[in-house]
């Protein structure tokens, strides 16, 4: 295979570990852990899998509206530590990030903790390794924490989502430094995300959806899908999540990471993926007497100001049923996780793997 061109300016450094991680800690390049040096032939060995152009365009990236390139991405991935397979991945996660409704802009410059999630189906799940059983959200999977972490420096060496200067974040979250799972589709008694947002079953997808921080959701004694759910219900419902009360902004994409137990015990009564998004959506509504009077009050100025005939009415956790995302995920264990919306507004994006390997 012939090397493509690269275009990206070289820089001459010291050959050690240690030169490149000060370098890139001068230049404000990294996310303060270490990094692997990209030089030519790692990046040309991280573009070897994939058929696109070094100079095509995966899109702009906000606050700096810097381009990301194939090539550029392709750096940004070597650096993380990405072996070089799992760069179509890294590609279609920058692609879902760049769409507009993602709203990257306000993810990268907001207050809040927010940050991508990317949700990893499809065959390449397996084919590079990726974690969707115990400790999916953990330590000891490269592919897991290298795929989030070179996205997580695209954005900030392409997108100028600088901690400090654009990304203005208050105090942020541990999945600011990477943040990406598989769903594990064999445990689930349901179609998997992918194809509830219609792809085939055998398209490899990145789905990246804008998130807060997470909640663990514990039961271990309850016997029926009822009783589980009410958990649920109590559980995904604090009053300071999604815009502190400010109903305008609960326009995003609450998930909910439903251990494989749960998922088994709700699936085997015949309860559907839909039926488990309403009966959630609709019994974990937000009382307005539990928020404070100053929220309270914005509350009904924001309703007053869109006409809403129950300026009372309880709050839910985003705006539609559908809008809740359910995916199995995890190992052995009867503890689940909700994973709150940032809400700018903004929503998840799902984007197939189109690369196809070169080797």
């Amino acid at each position: 295979m012939a090397t493509r061109e690269l275009t990206a300016e070289r820089l001459t450094v010291g050959d050690s570990p240690e030169a490149i991680y000060e370098l890139a800690e001068r230049e404000g390049w990294g996310d303060g852990l270490p990094l692997v040096p990209p030089t030519p032939e790692r990046v040309e060995a991280m573009l070897a899998w994939t058929d696109r152009e070094p100079g095509e365009s995966l899109g702009t990236l906000p606050p700096r509206l810097g381009e990301a390139t194939v090539e550029k991405v392709a750096i940004n991935a070597v650096m993380a530590g990405c072996r070089p397979e799992y760069l179509p991945l890294v590609l279609a996660a920058v692609e879902a990030v760049a769409e507009p409704a993602f709203n990257l802009f306000g993810v990268q410059t907001t207050t809040s903790s927010a940050t991508p999630m990317l949700i990893v189906n499809g065959p390449m799940v397996d084919d590079v390794g990726l974690n969707s059983g115990s400790g999916t959200l953990g330590p000891g999977w490269r592919s897991n924490a290298t795929i989030g972490r070179a996205l997580r420096l695209v954005m900030t060496n392409i997108g100028g989502g600088i901690p400090g200067l654009n990304d203005r974040a208050t105090i942020g979250q541990p999945g600011k430094f990477t943040f990406c799972l598989a769903e594990n589709e064999r445990a689930s008694p349901w179609e998997p995300l992918h194809v509830e947002r219609g792809f085939d079953p055998k398209t490899t997808t990145v789905t990246a959806v804008p998130v807060g921080g997470c909640i663990e959701i514990m039961d271990a004694a309850s016997s029926c899908a009822d009783e589980i759910l009410q958990t649920f219900f109590n559980s995904i419902n604090p009053v300071g999540g999604g815009g502190g009360g400010r109903d305008a902004l609960f326009a995003g994409n609450p998930v909910i990471l439903l251990a494989s137990e749960h998922a088994k015990m709700i699936g085997r009564e015949g309860v559907t993926k839909a039926e488990v998004k309403r009966r959630i959506w609709e019994s974990s509504r937000i009382p307005l007497d539990r928020f404070s009077t100053g929220n309270r009050n914005q509350l009904m100025t924001g309703r007053r100001a869109r006409g809403e005939a129950d300026l009372a009415a309880p709050l839910p956790v985003c705006r539609k049923a559908e809008d809740l995302l359910v995916v199995v995920t995890g190992g052995v264990g009867v503890k689940s996780v909700y994973v709150t919306a940032w809400a700018g507004p903004a929503y998840a994006v799902t984007k197939p793997v189109l690369s196809r390997y070169r080797p």
